[in-house]
């Protein structure tokens, strides 16, 4: 069907329901409700402009929704219901407000299935391509709007969830339209028999549409009443239904007269003094019994309410004991703190004995980078000094071959090793070399290389045994230094310890002292209430 022909079954529809000319309402089934339509707020009346024209029965064209889907007021107010609608039913899964701002396509599908279920309580959801369902039955249902299939893989996206739940809203208003039709037809169905299968046949059927398209053909050429079109349609109504007006009248007329019968009864019962003396004695015997009883109930709550205040001034009095015996203990605990074995002097002592030792190991650290310097500066000099020897043996092992003092073979050698090989240790080898040296050579140059030799195998003793002072001193400074890291780590240690164990005791004690006053305070409000609370109600029962 086209929109307008919708527009028309929805308006007739409402005519129908609201005629109050038919006092016998005609039956519902699932064929009436399948011709009413949902168009949010549109109202049909004067105001509706009217240059429609009957050929728009058989149209095509899709509806432009007007509902303001993306008015955040409107989403938010749409979802308020929706959360309201689901509450009431009893929604059985985890339901928020939040979940309902921007649900998971699962959790679309679970809303939409308990919805549907209120119209369809044998449906069940498929576990696969829920995506193709879903419009699918919004289809069937003939929801007048599109929601697409590719907006079901992302129904909580801000551009799609609108148009979601504006299918739900739709869908709960037919649930709402199908609980009202339900009510109808279990309050009127005593009125007539077969109804349904008038209803679903085609007489009833081809009325109704003679009915709508006379109505709506008067309404789009500008009338606004249709008084002969509904007399025409009730008496149409009452012959198919069987109405017999003269049932109805004789029923009025019984109706009528039971009804002053009642009246004249009801009127001389009031004029009869005995039976109104008669009632009020038995009122007030039964007003008597309900005093005696009251008063029997109140001396049993006198008596609770007694026992209860003795029960409350001995749990006083016990409090009170285990106040005082809290208060000696908090007493013995603050002298025992006074007297603990660190005092805050000896914490700072211990701080300042730590912070002393940092400073000592800060500078023996400092002397220890200095002796490694000091070492190293002498390693770089021994380096040259050897360097130095090295290349005063290297000049002379060029001067001898020149001279041809070496190889052995060589000329002026004579079969004698006059080669000087560097860092060669015991005498026996400078000795020879001497000998050899002051056959051969000159006194002068034997001289010199023995003064040079010598100098600096002395340089070379010295700067081991400085190196091997060196490192002498490096190890005392590190176990010195080792010594002392150890004493600071059991001072810090036993300082930690101390210091846990005086922060757990003070929590403990401030723990304790704080839920006693606790106890003692909802105790004293228990027993200033129950007190005030039996007075009230000892003066109230004193007073009745």
């Amino acid at each position: 069907l086209g929109f307008s022909f919708m527009i028309c079954i929805h308006f007739m529809t409402n005519r129908v329901t609201n005629t109050s000319s038919l006092n016998i309402p005609k039956p519902q089934s699932m064929t009436s409700e399948r011709r009413t339509s949902f168009f949010g707020a549109r109202t049909v009346g004067a105001s509706m402009p009217r240059n429609s024209t009957m050929s728009g029965f058989g149209g095509t064209e899709k509806i432009k929704d007007t509902r303001p889907l993306h008015d955040k007021s409107f989403v938010q107010q749409c979802i308020r219901h929706l959360h309201e609608f689901l509450t009431e039913q009893g929604f059985p899964g985890i339901l928020s407000a939040k979940m309902l701002q921007s649900p998971s396509t699962k959790e679309f599908v679970k809303v939409f299935e308990f919805v549907y279920r209120q119209l369809d309580p044998t449906f069940e959801m498929p576990n696969s391509k829920v995506e193709e369902e879903v419009p699918a039955i919004l289809k069937a249902l003939r929801y007048p709007f599109v929601l697409s299939k590719s907006a079901m893989y992302s129904v909580g996206a801000p551009h799609t969830w609108p148009q979601a739940l504006g299918a739900l809203m739709w869908l709960i208003d037919q649930v709402k339209v199908r609980s009202n039709q339900r009510k109808q037809e279990l309050l009127f169905s005593e009125f007539c028999e077969d109804s349904d299968n008038i209803e679903e046949g085609a007489e009833y059927n081809k009325l109704l549409l003679e009915y709508t398209a006379e109505a709506y053909s008067k309404f789009m050429q500008g009338e606004d009443t249709f008084d002969d079109v509904d007399e025409l349609f009730i008496s149409k109504l009452k012959k198919m239904y069987n109405v017999d007006e003269a049932l109805l009248a004789s029923m009025e007329e019984k109706y009528r007269i039971l009804s002053d019968e009642v009246e004249r009864l009801e009127k001389e019962s009031h004029t009869d003094r005995l039976m109104t003396k008669r009632m009020d004695r038995v009122k007030l015997q039964a007003d008597l019994k309900k005093l005696q009883s009251y008063r029997s109930n109140l001396e049993a709550f006198k008596g609770n309410l007694e026992n209860r205040a003795s029960e409350l001034s001995y749990e006083l009095e016990v409090t009170g004991s285990q106040l005082e015996s809290l208060k000696r203990e908090q007493n013995e605990l603050q002298l025992l703190l006074q007297n603990q074995k660190f005092t805050p002097a000896d914490v700072e002592r211990i701080n300042r004995e730590k912070r002393e030792l940092q400073q000592t190991i800060t500078r023996l650290s400092k002397s220890l980078e200095d002796a490694q310097q000091h070492q190293w500066m002498e390693e770089i000099a021994l380096s040259k000094v050897k360097e130095k020897a090295e290349l005063k043996a290297a000049e002379y092992q060029k001067l001898a071959r020149k001279l041809k003092l070496i190889p052995v073979s060589a000329e002026n050698a004579c079969g004698n090793d006059f080669e000087i090989r560097p860092f060669e240790c015991g005498p026996g080898s400078m000795s020879q070399h001497k000998t050899q040296i002051q056959v051969l050579l000159s006194n002068d140059l034997i001289s010199d290389v023995e003064e040079e030799n010598s100098r600096l195998a002395n340089m070379k003793l010295s700067l081991e045994e400085s190196s091997e002072q060196v490192n002498s001193n490096i190890m005392d400074k590190s176990n010195d230094l080792k010594q002392m890291r150890e004493q600071i780590r059991k001072v810090d240690e036993r300082l930690d310890s101390d210091m846990q164990e005086l922060a757990q005791e003070e929590q403990g004690w401030a723990a304790e002292v704080e839920s006693v006053e606790n106890h003692l305070t909802i105790l004293e409000k228990k027993v200033t209430y129950g007190y005030d609370e039996a007075v009230q109600q000892l003066k109230a029962a004193q007073q009745q």
